[in-house]
């Protein structure tokens, strides 16, 4: 059983795109994309700097991009990828391309949702200064209690003794003066806000806007989605999580019990790959796991691929 992820926000690095322009196709693809959503993708991914991909606004439409270019070199437009995929998923912002891939939403449509999630986001990440730290150990449940003693949401349940707490800069600074009992380290985020709590909920509001008019099919891929980890069987069903998903906790750790239950062999990250494959490591022991990081990855991939899909012989 075989599943492609796609990663969330703080996974870019400056240039990490300019291998993949290298393929035949993908930097004609990434221009279309870029007028699409009037954002120059190709220099994003190729030779801006660590501050000005870390603009939420930025941040999020490229990693989308990145996710839906290595999967279209994965799976070009010749192979059925319902045959050779059996469950798709994506953390936070990865989630706009896990819809893409599972066949709800157009890889333009995902783009252009994306596009109006970051700048939504980034414009509610300015009313209040906030942030988010990453605590490495300790019990969930006690971590989860000492957080909300503070007044900090627990906005990502990463699973594999990773939980990232947001809020406010003071509470953060509370947090690491008053760390969980069993918590090691108390790391602050290059982030520009508090994201997946109440703070978002003015993005909320922009994207109910923003999903009035979309084009929304039911998923082709079993699709596994961050607010429960549950399989979600109908598009607008999906499109409704992805739009209150900005304000509520990531559950991935569920989706992990998800992959699980349902008999994992294999996981395969997209662009640019190695937070997910990470956690996967420590959390599903015996499941082969793929980073797609370059182009050099490529046949490594489809070699799993052909192991562990549902459908490999």
């Amino acid at each position: 059983m075989l599943v492609l992820v796609a990663p969330g926000q703080g996974a870019q690095t400056p240039g990490f795109l300019t291998p993949w322009l290298e393929l035949p196709g993908a930097e004609d693809r990434l221009r279309v994309w870029s007028a699409a959503i009037d954002l120059d993708l190709v220099h994003y991914g190729t030779d801006a700097d660590a501050d000005e991909i870390r603009d939420t606004a930025v941040a999020q439409p490229l990693l989308v991009a990145a996710a839906l270019l290595s999967a279209r070199q994965l799976f070009p437009e010749t192979v059925d990828m319902a045959r050779e995929v059996d469950a798709t998923a994506g953390h936070s912002v990865g989630e706009l391309a896990a819809t893409a891939l599972a066949g709800v939403l157009s890889d333009e449509a995902a783009l252009e949702l994306v596009r109006a999630r970051g700048l939504a986001m980034a414009e509610a990440a300015g009313i209040t200064a906030t942030g988010m730290s990453a605590l490495l150990g300790g019990d969930p449940d006690t971590t989860i209690a000492h957080l909300e003693k503070l007044g900090l949401t627990p906005a990502n349940v990463n699973g594999a003794g990773q939980i990232v707490a947001a809020g406010t800069l003071e509470q953060l600074a509370a947090l690491e003066a008053d760390k969980p009992e069993g918590v090691r380290r108390v790391v602050a985020l290059k982030v520009a806000g508090a994201f997946h709590t109440q703070h978002m909920a003015p993005a909320v509001e922009k994207l109910e806007v923003a999903t009035g008019s979309l084009v929304v099919a039911d998923p082709a891929v079993p699709y596994i989605s961050n607010r429960d980890g549950q399989a979600v069987s109908t598009g607008a069903e999906i499109v409704t999580r992805l739009v209150g998903q900005v304000a509520n906790p990531v559950r991935w750790d569920l989706c992990m019990e998800t992959f699980q239950e349902r008999g994992v062999t294999a996981l395969i990250e997209l662009c640019p790959g190695g937070t997910l494959t990470g956690l996967a490591k420590r959390a599903l022991p015996g499941v082969k796991t793929l980073a797609l990081k370059t182009p050099d990855d490529l046949d490594a991939a489809r070699t799993l691929i052909a192991e562990h899909s549902s459908t490999a012989e």
